[in-house]
């Protein structure tokens, strides 16, 4: 039984390239617009999204490349697995993001899909591109704290 006032959520995939490749600035929470078929392939967890974006076209939010496999057990009438889909959101959060992505640099990307009340939620970033130097600090810290926790570890 779940407790009062938690959501029970399952996440499904997360874009783990996207904290190395992207600084993450601003985080939100959007539906998505499926068929039958491609919840049930999501439920299976057979979605991949490395290469995924969001796009704002005409006013509405579309997750573009984003691969949702076909599903085992569907017929003749399952779903192309790279299509686009379209995404849930407030008009007021598609203003905001109309012009945060029109600034110089940002882009939308597809962090986790998850489950939210059975029903399927993309967690998306705002997001400006890291450059190489960026990566390599990043890569140089993470070495240092392992490195410090490693002698802290030793001598307890």
């Amino acid at each position: 039984m779940a407790i009062k006032g938690r959501e029970p959520v399952k996440v499904i995939a997360t874009n783990r390239r996207a904290g190395h490749d992207y600084f993450i600035d601003e985080r939100l929470e959007a539906g998505l617009v499926l068929t039958g078929t491609e919840i049930k392939s999501i439920r299976d967890g057979h979605i991949n999204l490395r290469e995924g974006y969001a796009r704002i076209i005409d006013g509405e939010p579309w997750l573009v490349n984003v691969h949702i496999a076909p599903y085992e057990q569907g017929n003749r009438y399952n779903h192309e697995p790279m299509r686009d889909r379209k995404l849930l959101l407030h008009k007021d959060e598609i203003s905001s993001l109309v012009g945060k992505v029109r600034q110089r640099g940002y882009t939308l990307i597809p962090l986790q899909v998850y489950l939210k009340h059975g029903k399927a939620k993309v967690e998306l970033g705002l997001a400006r591109g890291k450059h190489q130097y960026d990566k390599r600090e990043a890569i140089a810290a993470r070495d240092a704290r392992r490195d410090i926790e490693r002698s802290l570890s030793e001598r307890r």
